[in-house]
């Protein structure tokens, strides 16, 4: 068994000799699977989560020198499961314990996805914030301030356009120093 490490918003985690695990959730529809994409410079390898037919994909990336497993998934609107959808995410994010949880928003409609972010935050879970789609919500007039929201949320925000890949090369930055000092 791995030895425990515990993180600064107190959730703990194992470490053993299998690659770290990061989970990318948010709602559907958001562009997960292309920030995924995006990460791992491959289209997935998809599964059927076990004793379900509900899919996740996983790839393997190497980010910060780690190999590391990136985990697209099935979309969620809430932490508190409805859907068998949302009964796999949430298992995957307890039992597998990812040690960097990349919650992908569309930044047209942030005030609706915030409370999923609140809901991991409140779980302990190591959180980065994703504003997908930011070219939309430029072109909408919507404009959010990242700096004020990392300080109100006291985690990473960054912005992106994953079908583009803009903001990509900064969200790699933080998720080093995620994978850097947690994982």
């Amino acid at each position: 068994m791995g030895d425990k490490k515990t993180t600064d918003s107190g959730a703990t985690f194992l470490e053993s000799g299998a690659p770290k695990k990061i989970a990318i959730v948010g709602n559907p529809n958001v562009g997960k699977s292309a920030v995924f994409n995006n990460l791992t410079g491959r289209y997935a390898n998809v599964s059927n989560y076990p004793g379900t037919t509900v899919e996740v994909y996983r790839a393997t990336a190497k980010i910060a020198g780690k190999d590391l497993e990136i985990i697209d998934t099935p979309g969620m609107y809430s932490f508190f499961p409805i859907t068998e959808e949302e009964r796999v995410a949430r298992k995957i994010l307890l039992d597998e314990a990812p040690c960097v949880i990349l919650h992908v928003v569309d930044s047209k409609n942030l005030d609706r996805q915030l409370s999923l972010t609140l809901q991991l935050l409140e779980a302990g879970l190591p959180v980065i914030l994703d504003l997908n789609i930011s070219d939309e919500a430029d072109r909408m007039g919507i404009k959010v301030n990242c700096q004020q929201l990392e300080k109100e949320l006291n985690i990473p925000v960054v912005e992106t356009v994953a079908t583009t890949g803009k903001g990509i090369d900064r969200l790699k930055e933080i998720i080093t120093g995620y994978v850097r000092t947690i994982c």
